[in-house]
C-alpha cells in the first residue's frame, strides 16, 4: 500500500493513500488509537484555541480523540454529534451535511440533552480533516440552532478548498 509521510513536531506517520474518486488520491488520517500522533496535533492546535472557549463540539468518529485531548488540556467539556440516530435520543437536532468529499448524503444527530449544554456557550468546532468544509458548516448550523456561538474552527489538517476560516496544523495534498 502506498503511503504519505506526515510530520508534526518530532512525530512522523506514514498514512495510507486512499482513492475516494477515480484518479484522486488523498492521505487518509485516522486518529483512532494513535495517542502520540493525536497529542502532537493537539499541542499544535492548543495555541490557536481562544481563551474564552466554553465547550468543544465535534462529530463521530476520528475527530473524537483529538477533541478529547484538546478538551482535557483546557479542562473543558465536549459534545459529539452522532452520524445516526440512537434509540435514547429525545427530540434531537437533525442537520444534513452538504459535503462534496463524502460521496453520500449524511445526517448529524444531536440529542436534546446535549443541545441544552450548548445554549449561550462559546463553542469551538473540532475536526480531524476539513476538505470542502461541509461537515464543519453542518456542525456550525447545529450549534447555532442550539443557541451557541461558534468562536473558532480547528482541524488537524486541511485538504482542498473551503470558504471557512479554519485554524489547522498542516495542509494535505490531493495527489
Amino acid at each position: 500500500m502506498e503511503t504519505y509521510p506526515i510530520q508534526i513536531g518530532s512525530v512522523t506517520r506514514r498514512v495510507p493513500l486512499h482513492e475516494p474518486f477515480p484518479g484522486v488520491r488523498i492521505p487518509l488520517v485516522d486518529f483512532l488509537g494513535d495517542v502520540e500522533f493525536v497529542r502532537a496535533v493537539a499541542q499544535e492546535l492548543l495555541p490557536k484555541m481562544p481563551e474564552d472557549a466554553d465547550l468543544l463540539v465535534t462529530c463521530e468518529t476520528s475527530s473524537i480523540p483529538l477533541t478529547h485531548e484538546l478538551a482535557s488540556a483546557r479542562e473543558l467539556d465536549y459534545i459529539v454529534a452522532r452520524k445516526r440516530r440512537r434509540p435514547y435520543m429525545v427530540d434531537p437536532i437533525i442537520q444534513e451535511v452538504e459535503s462534496l468529499t463524502l460521496g453520500a448524503v449524511e445526517v448529524l444527530w444531536l440529542d436534546r440533552r446535549y443541545a441544552e449544554k450548548i445554549l449561550n456557550k462559546n463553542v469551538v468546532l473540532v475536526m480531524d480533516v476539513v476538505a470542502s468544509g461541509g461537515t464543519m458548516k453542518a456542525l456550525e448550523k447545529m450549534v447555532n440552532r442550539a443557541g451557541g456561538r461558534v468562536i473558532a474552527r480547528l482541524a488537524g489538517f486541511h485538504q482542498g478548498e473551503t470558504d471557512l476560516e479554519i485554524s489547522t496544523v498542516a495542509e494535505l495534498p490531493q495527489l
